[in-house]
């Protein structure tokens, strides 16, 4: 019967004892977990670039909106502006005084002895600016005013009275225009046709005629629009 020996089993066994030794077992051990973890941290940070990324988009789609938001409140602005100086104008245009509906007036109204030379309207619009809306240091919001226009007109007629007396017909023909339902209704209640200026009797170069120039005011009501 035959023996066999196995020169090689003491450093066998060393190295089986070497393989089965906890420490080196948990070295391998915590290599693995530091390479799972490694591989956790780059796949977190994988994920937190491409969050980053999405962020920045999506903050750019915002700030897009943002500037068209704008752009459009920018547009509603101006299309509420306009839209309000064009209301302005309707108005003033449909108020306005009307030349025609004077000078008929003007011929309607006549008195012996006294001829109207000339006329001159003189319209005045004094604009003034609006505010936006606002909060004040209470916090309260006041609100916006609209710009607005005031009117101001002034009818001035020259004439000659040429009666018998130059001078005498002049109060008639004050009271035939305060009569005359147009100026009854457009002129202020109180003054509306006033004496600015007569001069003294001259002969006239156009009649030959002794009369006396004079000169007439009227004035209408203050309009704010």
């Amino acid at each position: 019967m035959s023996i066999r020996l196995n020169l090689l089993a003491e450093s066998q066994a060393a190295e089986e004892s070497r393989r089965r030794d906890p420490v080196k077992r948990g070295v391998w051990i915590g290599a693995l977990l530091v390479v799972a973890m490694l591989v956790w941290a780059s796949s977190l940070q994988l994920k937190a670039m491409l969050a980053h990324s999405e962020l920045g988009r999506l903050e750019g789609q915002l700030q897009s909106h943002t500037n068209t938001y704008k752009v459009v409140l920018d547009h509603q602005n101006k299309t509420a502006e306009i839209n309000q100086k064009l209301e302005a104008l309707r108005l003033l245009s449909g108020n306005r005084l009307l030349n025609g509906t004077l000078l008929n007036a003007l011929q309607q109204t006549t008195v012996d002895d006294v001829q109207l030379l000339r006329l001159r309207v003189e319209q005045l619009y004094t604009r003034f600016e609006g505010t936006k809306r606002r909060t004040n240091d209470n916090g309260t919001i006041i609100p916006a005013k609209p710009p607005t226009a005031t009117e101001n007109i002034v009818l001035t007629l020259e004439g000659m009275d040429s009666s018998a007396n130059p001078g005498d017909q002049l109060n008639r023909y004050k009271l035939a225009l305060s009569a005359n339902p147009y100026f009854q209704e457009m002129l202020v209640k109180t003054n509306g046709i006033n004496l600015k200026n007569l001069a003294p009797p001259t002969v006239s170069s156009l009649t030959g005629k002794r009369g006396v120039h004079f000169t007439l005011e009227c004035r209408y009501p203050e309009k704010t629009r």
